[in-house]
């Protein structure tokens, strides 16, 4: 059975942290086809106006889309991209936390300064969002969604800060989840597999021969694509996904069930 699943999220308000590119972006592109008013949050404002010019292009007539400039290891930006969005569009129905940072690294070859970067951006930088953005979610009834990674449930090699980062993200998500429940929120965490055209991808099968040993390695025997990953945002954030909160759901074709082994 195939087909193409429609989302209508016309009158809501998603914002996406780290959405200037890559999955992030694609998990923006897919909630303003489906009629959201999108606001995304990068570190670099070229980047975040580029990728607000491409959602409005993208999104119905009249909804277009906003950018904000935010480093999510500093909180009190955090804070005023949150108070800016109140003032510009209001409560944010949809939030998803996606900002990250990686690098290959043997442990015992890191620095310090290394680990703490990744530690402070993707674990970190996800309390400031989340714990900034708390006030601003339009509630009962926001979901919030955490873009982690297949590290955060399986060791790898190269990978020990992205590891502790992530598997960090998804405690905090299934804390949250006891915590804000009561407030009719949800809080789950997403986990991307092996998607085709990332940043993240190009590192870790950087030729044709280890792309052929991921691919066989996932069961459904393809890469993913960031519209896969968006997809599944858009079921977790819909009244589909009403009643699913402190879920940890990869968007992976089986890689993580099968051990996300590189294949090499």
């Amino acid at each position: 059975m195939s087909g193409k699943v429609s989302f209508d999220f016309s009158g809501t308000n998603v914002m996406v942290f780290g959405g200037t590119s890559g999955i992030n972006l694609g998990i923006a592109e897919s909630f303003a086809r489906s009629g959201a008013h999108v606001s995304v949050v990068g570190r670099k404002a070229d980047k975040a106006e580029a990728a607000a010019a491409q959602l409005a292009d993208i999104a119905p007539e009249g909804v277009g889309a906003k950018f904000y400039t935010a480093d999510v290891r500093d909180l009190e930006a955090v804070e005023a991209v949150y108070a800016s969005h109140d003032a510009d569009v209001g409560k944010v129905d949809v939030l998803v936390s996606g900002a990250a940072g990686n690098f290959p690294a043997l442990f015992n070859q890191m620095s310090s300064n290394g680990f703490k970067a990744v530690v402070e951006i993707d674990l970190v930088g996800t309390f400031h969002v989340l714990r900034a953005g708390f006030e601003h979610l339009r509630g009962p009834g926001a979901s919030v969604i955490n873009i982690s990674a297949p590290q955060a449930e399986i060791a790898m090699g190269l990978q020990s800060h992205v590891c502790a980062a992530k598997a960090g993200v998804d405690m905090v998500t299934k804390t949250l989840s006891i915590e804000w429940g009561a407030k009719g929120i949800r809080v789950n965490s997403v986990i991307p597999g092996p998607i085709d055209g990332t940043e993240g991808m190009a590192r870790l099968a950087p030729t044709e021969q280890m792309r052929k040993a991921v691919i066989n390695a996932v069961p459904l025997g393809r890469f993913g694509t960031p519209d896969d990953v968006a997809q599944t945002c858009l079921f977790l954030a819909s009244d589909a996904g009403r009643y699913v909160s402190g879920a940890i759901l990869p968007a992976d074709g089986g890689w993580l069930a099968a051990g996300a082994r590189l294949g090499f």
